[in-house]
């Protein structure tokens, strides 16, 4: 963020942040942060971005698990037009943040990033709001609509948190 004044009134202005989302198959838990995260960033009048992806291929051009569609629907965040993507190596060079779902993708992340990995880059969700508790989001996969409503308020918090702290972050940097 760097300051700007303009007949005598001063003005925020934040730089651009890209943020990718990260579960396993980039179906349920991701495109749910994704689109949660987004909301909350139009809603703030910010232009930045966010995508996800997934470690596996296994949904690659697929839209999201209808229960993650009607759960984000449910809440105002329409996901519908979102395809699955596979995580890959130049996300490190394209992303500033990158945030995993759980520390199976976290160590998929780490893995798939070889000599690439960013550590400064990448982080459990979760730790927004527990920081050095590990603390995952359950996948949904096998689970019931009550399940996909579970994480969906989860991530909900965390992406509040995010958004403060990004900011935060944003504005230090200029």
């Amino acid at each position: 963020m760097f300051y700007a004044q303009c007949s005598g009134r001063l003005f925020f202005i934040f730089v651009p942040m890209k943020i990718l989302m990260v579960c396993l198959g980039n179906i349920c838990r991701s495109p749910l942060a994704e689109g949660i995260m987004q909301d909350k960033i139009n809603r703030a009048g910010l232009e930045w971005t966010v995508d996800s992806a997934g470690t596996a291929g296994y949904h690659v051009g697929e839209p999201p698990h209808k229960l993650s569609q009607k759960v984000a629907l449910h809440n105002g965040v329409n996901i519908s037009r979102q395809a699955c993507r596979q995580f890959c190596i130049a996300d490190f060079r394209d992303f500033d943040k990158i945030y995993v779902m759980d520390r199976d993708n976290y160590r998929n992340v780490k893995q798939m990033g070889g000599e690439a990995w960013d550590g400064q880059k990448v982080s459990l969700i979760l730790d927004a709001l527990y920081p050095d508790q590990e603390k995952e989001v359950p996948d949904p996969w096998y689970g019931t609509e009550k399940d996909y409503h579970f994480v969906y308020e989860m991530l909900d918090k965390a992406c509040d948190k995010i958004l403060l702290d990004l900011r935060q972050l944003s504005a230090k940097k200029q």
